[in-house]
């Protein structure tokens, strides 16, 4: 019996599961959040099997605290001993074209994670503080990381090539990566369990943050995400794919520097920007209550994912099942019901009790569906668990 423990750090947040590992069964003991780091009112959580959630409000100043805090909490509850586990696993978003495979941690890896941290500014640099804390909290534990960029390098370079001087990849690397690539290869591939084979498949990462992918016969030929996180569909605060003059044009017209521009196009844009909310929940609500700026924001976020499923359908010449996971995609049955409709010329029939679904894995399309459309909940932590086991041996 082993015990692997899955970190991923955010900016100013730690998810956690600690799982027990017997064989190839990976089962989760106890999981929970330390959130609201380097911020007043942080707190911890704690949740063991199905039992209620513990909640603790204490100061988390940086990620090693949490972290610390995270290992006490764990200590006379499910472990006795930090000595029982065997492994660490951390969530990476972007690995660049270094990395198409999880790999052990060391010096090098971490050097390599910090050096990326500009293609993914608000990932990159939580996870390598998460790294180095862990680093210092058990020495002895091998770690490892998995990439949210390593299921898209099979990628073709007619998808991960931009139409730019080839200097601008060769030299400086500029391609589409893509991310969230462990969400789209856990429900690619449950799907594929699903349908009998594993055929043509688009996976919709539906949660603040949004990409769209092509997974044929099970592995990835296109990805909405591009050279940073920020590309492709809208989001709840980030803008998608605009015109790339735009922001030559508000810098040249608006006197803002880079920085400003950054952080208008990740933070204040996206369904945010379009109607002043970023999460679906709050957006919905404004929107089933007819606000037109609401509306609007709906139409624009549904239409532009209608927009790459339908060209991924091109691309990999049909397809045999579409999935929705992620926060929205699990829950937001409006969000679903919308995409379906606009979808309904490719023979898609929405069953609309299915659809009411939350949070399970389900098909949400009826039996005469000529495209079978599934909502399965994604398990990033499972795979990361997975790739944990196998490298530590």
């Amino acid at each position: 019996m082993e015990k692997i423990l899955v970190l991923n750090s955010g900016s100013s947040s730690l998810k956690y599961q600690l799982f027990n590992v017997n064989d190839n069964h990976f089962e989760v003991i106890a999981k929970g959040v330390a959130d609201r780091i380097g911020i007043d009112g942080s707190f911890v959580t704690l949740k063991i099997g199905d039992n209620d959630k513990e909640t603790i409000e204490k100061p988390l100043p940086t990620h090693k605290e949490a972290i610390k805090d995270v290992l006490d909490l764990l200590l006379g509850r499910v472990l006795k001993s930090l000595d029982e586990v065997s492994g660490v696993g951390h969530r990476v978003v972007h690995g660049g074209e270094y990395f198409d495979h999880s790999v052990l941690v060391d010096d090098e890896v971490i050097r390599i994670i910090d050096e990326l941290s500009s293609l993914a500014p608000l990932h990159n640099p939580a996870a390598v503080l998460g790294i180095k804390a862990m680093k210092q909290l058990l020495p002895n534990v091998p770690q490892v990381v998995v990439f949210d960029t390593a299921f898209h390098q099979t990628m073709k370079p007619e998808a991960f090539m931009y139409a730019l001087p080839l200097e601008q990849y060769k030299k400086y690397k500029i391609r589409r990566y893509g991310a969230h690539g462990t969400s789209h290869q856990y429900v690619s591939t449950e799907a594929a369990k699903l349908i009998g084979h594993t055929g043509k498949i688009i996976t919709c990462h539906i949660g603040n943050g949004v990409s769209i992918s092509a997974v044929k016969d099970g592995k990835c030929i296109d990805t909405s995400m591009g050279f940073t996180p920020l590309a492709g569909v809208v989001m709840g605060t980030r803008s998608g794919d605009v015109d790339p003059f735009v922001p030559l044009y508000i810098m040249k017209t608006q006197n803002k520097t880079i920085e400003e521009v950054d952080y208008l196009l990740n933070k204040q844009s996206g369904m945010f920007g379009l109607c002043g909310y970023s999460d679906n929940r709050d957006v919905e609500k404004k929107y089933f209550a007819g606000d037109e700026e609401a509306i609007t924001a709906m139409q624009v976020y549904t239409y532009s994912i209608v927009k790459y499923i339908g060209a991924y359908t091109a691309a990999m010449g049909g397809v045999d099942a579409i999935v929705f996971t992620g926060g929205v995609g699990e829950n937001g049955n409006e969000v679903r019901k919308l995409i379906c409709q606009r979808l309904s010329f490719m023979g898609i029939q929405l069953d609309e009790k299915a659809n009411q679904s939350r949070g399970q894995t389900i098909e949400i399309s009826k039996p005469e569906s000529k495209v079978r459309v599934f909502v399965i909940p994604t398990n990033e932590e499972l795979v990361i668990a997975q790739d944990v086991k196998k490298l530590i041996k």
